[in-house]
C-alpha cells in the first residue's frame, strides 16, 4: 500500500502519545496540543484504517533555521520507507517554508537513515537540564 504524508494533517491530541509509547517514548501527553501551536509545521501518515502511523515536525523561529524533532514511525510500518518520506516531505515543506538549514539530534545507530534522508552528519552539542 502507498501511504501518504500530509502537512499540517489534523491530529487528535492522544493520537501522538500514544505512537510515541509504541515506539517506546515517554508519552508526553501535556504536549498536546501546544506542540502545534508552536512549531513551523508538522506531518503525518494515516493507515487505511485512518490510524496515526507516523508524525515528525519542525520547529524554530521561522527565519533561516529549523529543528526537526520526532521523527516516529508505529512499529509495524517500519523498513517500507515511511520514515524517509515523512523526512523528506518535512525538508520539502521547510524549503517552501523558507528555511535554509534544518538540523537534528538522533541516536547513532539511525544514521543511515538520515543520511539516505539527505542529512549530512555533523558535531554539535546538547544541554540537558539537571
Amino acid at each position: 500500500m502507498n501511504y501518504k504524508v500530509i502537512i499540517n494533517m489534523p491530529i487528535l491530541n492522544h493520537e501522538i502519545p500514544e505512537l510515541r509509547e509504541l515506539v517506546g517514548w515517554g508519552r508526553r501527553d501535556k504536549d498536546f496540543p501546544t506542540l502545534f501551536k508552536r512549531c513551523n509545521f508538522w506531518a503525518g501518515v494515516r493507515n487505511e484504517n485512518n490510524k496515526l502511523i507516523a508524525f515528525g515536525y519542525v520547529a524554530g523561529t521561522g527565519l533561516e533555521h529549523g529543528y526537526m524533532e520526532d521523527i516516529i514511525v508505529h512499529p509495524d510500518y517500519q523498513k517500507m520507507g515511511i520514515g524517509v518520506e515523512l523526512v523528506r516531505e518535512l525538508l520539502r515543506e521547510s524549503g517552501r517554508y523558507g528555511l535554509e538549514i534544518v538540523t537534528l539530534t538522533y541516536d547513532p545507530k539511525h544514521k543511515i537513515f538520515y543520511e539516505t534522508c539527505g542529512f549530512i552528519p555533523c558535531s554539535g552539542g546538547l544541554w540537558k537540564k539537571q
